[in-house]
């Protein structure tokens, strides 16, 4: 695999979601991030690879947000890959070998990294999925729930997703929003329904005694209920807990997830492509986890169907045993950047095409970039 570039766009586009999605860190009423074009020249000709950012307009859930990670793209990654690839060889061990002498930059990384692997195995014919070891055709999906403005919101949308056919429901919390939605949805659903929160960091250690208390609706996973660096802090309500302890905004590197699993700081671990660094360090992240028994799944940032896709490949891996976060095309949105990944029998098919087997709709993408950069 060594297409080299013959061009490089950063595209800024704007989706509407189909309903508003709010968490403790905010609300989003459209899907605001980046784009990479890759395009290389391969043996029959120009071939795209395309990377998704997992970047918001705001610094609200990672430091990196769109405006800065355009500017490291432009100012130092864009220009790194471009001197890597123009020496001969295979490009991408190098090119991640580049990255790791540059400080931070994680969602910036992944994003360039993401749209060069899409190229470079595009050129190549192979899937990413076989690329990354994954051996599933199906993948079990679960759907995540934002908070609503009433209980009677919140048990319609359940009840909407049950009836799609999602089988694990993720409840969004947030202090004074947690116990009561939660016995309300135990309640309504049974004690079949496989329930997990997620609190994106809301709580803080005083807290505990009251976190205890949500075990008693028979939860799947609590997750993140801690600041992403207090590794301690989860590692103590981990140990009182019989509800197993998810990470997800604490797993930010190999390194990261390497200490919270020292420390027994997690039970489970949310993967996130982008927040790692790209999907060959996820991958790692999820070998280490396999390692020490930890289950993982993969984690959404509410992507266009080009992050989904390659989330669904990486997906496909052994140690990926709970229900997904990726959720189909229309839980997010009307029209999509690619091909629709819709719920077959409670689970999503991953693509089988070369690269992400992404198919970009260019006019969709076009009529949705607010913002062009050539590099």
């Amino acid at each position: 695999m060594t297409a080299r570039p013959i061009d490089v766009e950063l595209r800024r586009v704007t989706l509407p979601l189909v309903r508003p999605f709010r968490t403790s860190r905010g609300e989003e009423t459209v899907k605001d991030t980046l784009l990479v074009r890759w395009r290389t020249e391969g043996p029959d000709g120009p071939v795209d690879g395309w990377g998704e950012c997992g970047a918001d307009p705001e610094p609200i859930y990672y430091p990196e947000y769109v405006d800065t990670v355009t500017t490291a793209l432009t100012d130092v990654l864009v220009p790194l890959a471009r001197d890597v690839a123009a020496a001969p060889g295979p490009l991408l061990p190098r090119l991640r070998t580049a990255f790791a002498d540059v400080p931070g930059m994680p969602l910036a990384k992944a994003a360039l990294e993401s749209a060069v692997l899409d190229a470079e195995l595009r050129t190549a014919g192979m899937p990413l999925s076989t690329y990354l070891g994954g051996h599933r055709d199906r993948i079990a999906v679960g759907v995540s729930v934002g908070i609503p403005d009433s209980l009677d919101d919140l048990l319609a949308q359940v009840g909407g997703y049950l009836d799609d056919g999602y089988r694990r429901i993720k409840l969004k919390i947030r202090p004074g929003w947690d116990a009561e939605p939660v016995r309300a949805v135990r309640e309504a659903f049974g004690d079949d329904l496989p329930l997990q929160v997620d609190a994106n960091q809301a709580y803080r250690t005083s807290d505990i005694p009251h976190l205890l208390t949500l075990e008693e609706n028979g939860l799947l996973l609590l997750e993140q209920p801690f600041p992403a660096d207090d590794l301690l802090a989860h590692a103590r309500l981990a140990a009182d807990l019989r509800t197993p302890v998810c990470l997800d905004e604490s797993i930010t590197s190999l390194g990261t997830a390497a200490t919270a699993i020292a420390l027994g700081a997690t039970d489970a671990i949310n993967v996130k492509p982008a927040r790692v660094g790209g999907y060959l360090t996820a991958r790692s992240v999820h070998d280490l986890a396999a390692a020490h028994g930890i289950p993982c799944f993969c984690g959404g940032m509410l992507e266009t169907g080009i992050g989904r896709a390659m989330n669904l490949a990486l997906a496909g891996l052994p140690n990926f045993t709970l229900p997904g976060d990726i959720s189909a095309t229309s839980r997010y949105f009307a029209h999509d950047l690619t091909q629709s990944f819709e719920l077959v029998d409670s689970h999503l098919v991953p693509p089988t095409g070369p690269g992400s087997g992404a198919h970009v709709d260019t006019d969709a993408v076009e009529d949705a970039t607010t913002a062009l950069t050539s590099c």
